[in-house]
């Protein structure tokens, strides 16, 4: 048996780091069969885990030796924290190292958005039309506002890169004091004024019962009309027939969905999705390109490394 089991990608030199000091089971597709992933954890002292790994009561009562979870990634609405909390169980998320290529998807969704159907004409050029004035009626950024919902280490990334737009940045988010020095780089608003008042809306909160579903039907009504909604959190923050509605009536003029309710995604929201105009979807990878799965592959290795030298220390 192995003392680190690995259920999801990863970066294989991150994990020949680990196997100088350990015996390391890698099988990126062990998320999907719970019943191995439970034999092989019973001997583990560490789990490593990304999003689809459901680390609950039932994993963990297979896991008696386990005292690390190293998680690839910063969400944790997967994994069971009273669970690991109450068995003595050290969760490790990789914080801030995939904040870039959020922030950079984030404003490559923010810049091609609001133009329109244009980036998404290509089809027409090459079968020989010509819709210039039709593709004309996109909009600038520039001293617009862009609201952030969720103002933590991502949500002050992406308002950086934003304000280098030229745009004016506001956010909300209830967990920050009102007198915290990051109030500085953008303006604190409630919730209701952000929605109302804002043309970008990008979404970096995690998914907690206090978040789910905060972005439903009435929510969606309040947005400016031509406003774009960029969710890159968790798809559960945003009703999503509720957003596809509001993209077809023409009320929202657009959005980019990195995140699903079900992932992968299933039929039946594909179905909510399919026919919605200036519409960008994709698989939950706004974090993932080269540069991030490097960094959050190695910053994941040397905090499941340090947490086990100390629970030996």
């Amino acid at each position: 048996m192995s003392d680190i089991v690995v259920s999801e990608f990863i970066e294989p030199g991150a994990v020949d780091v680990l196997r100088a000091d350990y015996t390391v089971h890698l099988d990126p597709g062990l998320w999907n069969k719970p019943q191995e992933l439970q034999a092989l954890s019973a001997d583990a002292i560490a789990l490593i885990v990304r999003n689809r790994t459901q680390v609950d009561s039932a994993l963990l009562d297979k896991a008696p030796k386990v005292r690390v979870i190293g998680r690839l990634g910063v969400g944790l609405d997967n994994i069971d924290m009273a669970a690991c909390k109450a068995r003595g169980v050290t969760v490790c998320p990789a914080i801030g190292a995939n904040a870039v290529s959020v922030a950079e998807y984030v404003l490559a969704a923010a810049l091609i958005l609001p133009r329109g159907p244009m980036f998404f004409s290509s089809h027409r050029l090459a079968s020989g039309e010509w819709p210039r004035e039709e593709l004309s009626k996109g909009r600038e950024n520039a001293g617009r506002r862009f609201g952030i919902i969720g103002f933590g280490s991502i949500g002050q990334i992406v308002g950086e890169k934003a304000r280098a737009l030229g745009m004016e940045v506001v956010a909300h988010d209830n967990h920050i004091p009102a007198d915290s020095v990051v109030w500085q780089t953008a303006k604190r608003l409630s919730l209701d004024e952000l929605l109302e008042t804002s043309v970008i809306i990008t979404l970096h909160c995690p998914l907690t019962p206090e978040t789910r579903g905060l972005i439903g039907k009435n929510e969606l009504a309040r947005m400016k009309k031509g406003a774009v909604l960029i969710n890159t959190t968790r798809g559960g923050v945003v009703d999503e027939p509720a957003l596809a509605e509001a993209l077809r009536s023409g009320h929202l003029a657009g959005a980019a969905v990195d995140v699903f309710t079900a992932e992968p995604i299933d039929t039946a929201t594909a179905a909510v999705f399919r026919g919605v105009p200036n519409v960008i979807l994709t698989p939950h990878v706004a974090g993932v390109t080269l540069e991030a799965n490097m960094r959050v592959s190695t910053v994941t290795v040397e905090n499941v490394r340090r947490e086990l030298k100390a629970h030996r220390s």
